[in-house]
């Protein structure tokens, strides 16, 4: 009897909602009916997805009645270099455990889902903030003694399961714990609630863990203006067009864009998409320069993101249609007939509302609201219950609202300020040796995103740029151009009020804006704050 065996350490990392404590419970469950001591402690946390939470299980190889009555005097938490089993939900989860030691060379089977769920940090970068998910799996497979990666969000998808149910079961067909499979699925069915389901799940995780060689998924794109395609078909006659017209290179991307504005607006919109990339097109295709099409096809990118803007109109239509109730329905796992409640957190501004009133009656109350102080103590936060009948039917009345926008400030505003980015494009294209500085204008698309206060600094980052280098002929030179363009746009995004951008334009001695003036709300305190205080 060897009563210095070390416990199996395992340490659990979750996002909220996908049952890690329940997979702890799971292995606490077998591992007690196989006479094996357990002990767990949970660790809640504070994440930007919901809460994270991580569970330490130690688990002492040898049976109960093997020990003479003793019994092994396990630690509550998880110490770095130790851990023998490191189990994370997503791939960031995985990071984080790599970045503090908890996964080793000589010790460490490190299973972890693929999929990714962005970070708060991830999404309100003005560019692609997203976290490099290929260092991550490299550093998984050269960190960990052993690597189990595959998409196991998707596994347990297709079985109508949660993640919790593939992880325990490549936990189980991973060989790293003394429990036979039918004590985990004895532990699963224990449960009873859901047992069923969570037990296909545990056969899919199971193969992945135990078949030869274990699935390793690639990481997802880095590209986060990625046209997603569109489940509405695009008209006949727009593809047949498309087909005739454009580089059988770049088809796919303008057929993506074209289905998305359409989308938006109507058809006639997309038919102004094709005619908008036709002549940097035919200039990239008589050039002959690549056979990629990149200008073109970067151009056809954010082209159509910024076409179908983010307007009062569009966000409406967005919440209130089928396939947005059916997407949250199956988020939440509700069964058929059960009630979900959607509750939409809105606050439209002044400037948002006056965008849909044609340019002239939109610039009198702006500019009525901005004497009288009232643009932003007229900014309310509004929670509308969408799954409601009067929620859902403001929504959809916002919505219908579409054939209108063609009328509205905001169109005017931004087919002006596409068609100035259009035209420097096609300048800088027109000869080859500017080609370089035409795709760094292009690129300049990306700055143009989101809504509110966020739009406006993204559009203000853009204007700068433009003024200054593109249009300005500061620089003579159009190598040294297409450079300074690209390195205040790299600035721009990472810095989303501007300071980084107005340094790289320093470099080429542009005097720097004034910093702008925040707006400071004091708050009168209530009587139980001033009691509390």
């Amino acid at each position: 009897m060897k009563l210095n065996q070390r416990p199996i350490t395992i340490l659990i990392a979750a996002l909220g909602g996908e049952g890690g404590g329940v997979l702890a419970d799971w292995i606490i469950t077998a591992a007690t009916a196989e006479g094996y001591p357990v002990q767990s402690t949970s660790i809640p946390g504070v994440a930007q997805r919901t809460g994270a939470t991580t569970y330490y299980i130690e688990l002492y190889p040898l049976r109960a009645a093997e020990l003479q009555g003793r019994r092994p005097v396990m630690p509550l938490a998880p110490s770095p270099a130790d851990i023998d089993v490191m189990l994370a939900s997503e791939l960031l989860e995985a990071g984080r455990a790599l970045l503090n030691g908890y996964v080793t060379p000589a010790r460490t089977t490190l299973i972890a889902s693929t999929h990714r769920i962005y970070t708060v940090d991830e999404k309100i970068a003005l560019g692609d903030g997203r976290y490099d998910s290929e260092r991550i799996l490299a550093a998984a497979q050269a960190l960990a003694k052993r690597a189990i990666l595959t998409d196991f969000h998707k596994l347990a998808a297709n079985t109508g399961a949660m993640i919790n149910a593939a992880l325990f079961g490549a936990l189980a067909g991973s060989g790293t714990l003394p429990l036979p499979r039918a004590a985990c699925e004895d532990a699963i069915r224990s449960a009873g609630k859901g047992a069923e389901t969570s037990l296909r799940g545990f056969a899919l995780g199971y193969a992945a863990a135990a078949g030869e060689p274990p699935e390793v998924a690639t990481a997802p794109a880095q590209d986060s203006e990625t046209l997603a395609p569109s489940t509405r078909p695009l008209a006949p006659s727009l593809q047949q067009r498309l087909r005739q017209s454009f580089p059988a290179q770049v088809q796919e991307m303008l057929e993506r864009g074209a289905a998305r504005v359409a989308d938006f607006q109507d058809e006639n919109y997309a038919a102004l998409y094709l005619d908008r990339l036709a002549p940097i097109a035919k200039l990239e295709q008589a050039q002959a320069a690549t056979e990629e099409y990149e200008l073109t096809r970067e151009t056809a990118r954010f082209l159509a993101l910024w076409m179908s803007y983010e307007d009062v109109i569009r966000v409406a239509d967005l919440k209130s249609r089928r396939s947005r109730f059916e997407r949250v329905r199956t988020e939440v796992q509700a069964k058929p007939g059960e009630p979900v409640r959607i509750i939409e957190y809105l606050k439209p501004g002044v400037e948002e509302m006056a965008a849909l009133l044609p340019p002239g009656l939109s610039r009198r109350l702006v500019a009525w609201t901005e004497k009288r102080g009232l643009t932003h103590k007229l900014n309310v936060g509004l929670h509308v219950n969408s799954s409601s009948i009067t929620g859902f039917s403001m929504l959809r009345l916002l919505a219908a609202l579409r054939p209108l926008r063609r009328r509205s400030a905001r169109y005017a505003e931004e087919q002006a300020l596409i068609e100035r980015w259009l035209a420097a494009i096609a300048a800088a294209a027109a000869t080859s040796a500017d080609s370089e500085l035409a795709l760094e204008i292009a690129l300049c698309g990306r700055l143009i995103k989101g809504y509110g206060d966020t739009n406006r600094r993204a559009k203000a980052n853009f204007l700068r740029i433009f003024d200054t280098l593109v249009e300005s002929g500061k620089l003579s030179d159009t190598k040294q151009r297409a450079q300074a363009v690209r390195a205040a746009r790299l600035g721009a995004l990472a810095d989303p009020e501007g300071r980084g951008l107005e340094a790289t334009l320093a470099t080429h001695g542009i005097a720097p804006l004034p910093q702008r003036p925040e707006i400071v709300q004091f708050m009168r305190r209530t009587g139980a704050q001033k009691k509390a205080a």
